[in-house]
């Protein structure tokens, strides 16, 4: 599969925000965004205005990679957020937020998207007590995630007993267990990305 391989921070300094892609380093003063804010290249300084195409463009580049997607990938989000009941920028972000690997993230077995996407990939997490090793498996209420029995011992996951991160509401964890519950569909208040949903959903309508 495609991916991004050059440095991600340069990602950061083209959307113009922080995309917390590279875990710890993005909160310290090591972070290429807070040392240089500016769009990566000779013409970063003189950045115009945007149109109104522009800034769709740029929300929609930042959700992409936020979330670490390809544009088919996405774009198949957003087809299925129009065919569901409710807002679609609201359904859109529901449907990127319930990803496995992003869960993963938010309860904190992963530093960044892109390594609790490699977690998963390694097939350290069941679901409901089976095996799931899709990063875009969507769970719903009810769902348990679970750190695997052989899993447990690796350092990776028994420095997280020690380390104290606070979830979002939809989400339970039990950190002693090394357990995660999905406990609500998460609500646009519920996260804290800063993306403008209806910018994308004006993109993809023209």
């Amino acid at each position: 599969m495609a991916r991004y391989k050059d440095s991600v921070c340069r990602l950061c300094r083209r959307e113009g925000a922080k995309l917390f892609l590279k875990g710890d380093r993005c909160y310290g003063g090591k972070c290429a965004f807070e040392r240089r804010p500016v769009a990566p290249g000779q013409h970063g300084l003189s950045r115009k205005k945007l149109s109104e195409y522009g800034l769709q463009l740029r929300e929609k580049q930042k959700a992409k990679r936020s979330y670490g997607l390809l544009e088919s990938q996405f774009r198949k989000y957003y087809e299925m957020a129009t065919r569901m009941n409710g807002v679609t920028g609201e359904n859109l972000m529901q449907l990127l937020e319930t990803r496995l690997d992003n869960c993963i993230y938010r309860l904190g077995f992963g530093v960044s998207r892109a390594q609790a996407r490699q977690l998963v990939t390694h097939g350290h997490f069941l679901i409901n007590g089976k095996k799931v090793d899709i990063p875009s498996y969507l769970v719903k209420p009810g769902d348990v995630i679970t750190v695997k029995d052989s899993s447990k011992k690796m350092e990776h996951f028994t420095l997280l007993k020690e380390a104290h991160k606070t979830t979002p509401s939809w989400l339970e964890l039990n950190a002693d267990k090394l357990e995660g519950k999905i406990i609500a569909v998460p609500k646009r208040e519920d996260m804290d990305v800063t993306i403008a949903e209806h910018l994308i959903v004006e993109l993809y309508s023209k």
